[in-house]
């Protein structure tokens, strides 16, 4: 019987530790005259979107709207950077290691950000 019980324990604590997969919307505005990309990482596991040799890239001034996946409660970044000059960034920058102040947010199914100005 403990044993029965213990396998039941285990079972639920694997279950309820494995997170759902989320849709979350970004919201990004360029103010630069130049092209700027967006890449988003995540702090709670090793993953970046839309994929580590990709971007994707605001070429207007308009509300751009990215839509990705990714999962229930995992802390997401976003790095934007001045095509060809990634010096010039907002967020975490071109490669996700640098500090920002709200450039993060959680992952929750259906959560849309604020909208990210990005200013020159």
């Amino acid at each position: 019987m403990k044993r029965f019980v213990v396998l039941v324990l285990l079972a639920f604590f694997s279950w309820s530790s494995f997170a759902s997969a989320a849709t979350m919307t970004w919201r990004f505005r360029a103010f630069d005259r130049h092209q700027v990309d967006v890449k988003v990482w995540s702090k709670s596991r090793n993953n970046v979107w839309p994929s580590s040799t990709t971007v994707w890239t605001i070429k207007d001034y308009k509300v751009n709207t990215i839509r990705m996946s990714c999962l229930e409660g995992e802390k997401v970044c976003y790095g934007a950077f001045v095509r060809g000059n990634s010096r010039r960034y907002w967020g975490v920058g071109a490669d996700g290691k640098l500090g920002c102040s709200s450039c993060c947010f959680t992952c929750q199914n259906g959560f849309v950000t604020p909208i990210m100005n990005l200013n020159e």
